[in-house]
C-alpha cells in the first residue's frame, strides 16, 4: 500500500477550535504524501490546492459532485470551483484557520476519486 492510499484510509476526526494545526516539519512531511497538491495562502490562511483536468464540463461536474459527497460524509467542506474542463479544490479547516490532518486525508481521498475519472 502506498502512502497516498494509507492516508486516504485514515479516519477524519471532529475538529475543534483548539485543534492543533499541521505546521513546520509535520506540514512538510504531509505535503510529500499529497504531491499533486500545492500549499497556498489566502488571506493569511494556509490551504491545500489542486486543479483537476477533465475532457469536458460534464466530467468536471460529476467529479465536483463526488468530492461534495466526500465532504458531506466527513462533515468537512472545501472550496470547489467548477469550470469547463477543470475543477479547483481547496481544503483547509475553517475553525483553526489553517491545515488540520483532516485536510490531508480529504485531499488524498479527492485524488482517489480523480483516479477513477482519468482517461487513459
Amino acid at each position: 500500500m502506498n502512502a497516498e492510499n494509507s492516508l486516504a484510509e485514515l479516519a477524519c476526526e471532529a475538529c475543534r477550535a483548539d485543534a492543533p494545526r499541521v505546521e513546520g516539519d509535520q506540514l512538510q512531511q504531509q505535503l510529500k504524501r499529497v504531491p499533486d497538491w500545492s500549499l497556498v495562502e489566502i488571506e493569511g490562511v494556509k490551504r491545500l490546492e489542486r486543479r483537476f483536468e477533465f475532457p469536458d464540463f460534464s466530467a468536471a461536474l460529476d467529479f465536483t459532485v463526488k468530492v461534495g459527497e466526500l465532504a458531506e460524509e466527513a462533515n468537512h467542506h472545501p472550496r470547489i470551483v467548477t469550470e469547463w474542463g477543470k475543477v479547483t479544490v481547496h481544503w483547509w479547516t475553517h475553525k483553526i484557520k489553517g491545515l488540520h490532518m483532516n485536510d490531508f486525508i480529504l485531499a488524498s481521498r479527492s485524488d482517489a476519486v480523480y483516479s477513477r475519472f482519468k482517461v487513459n
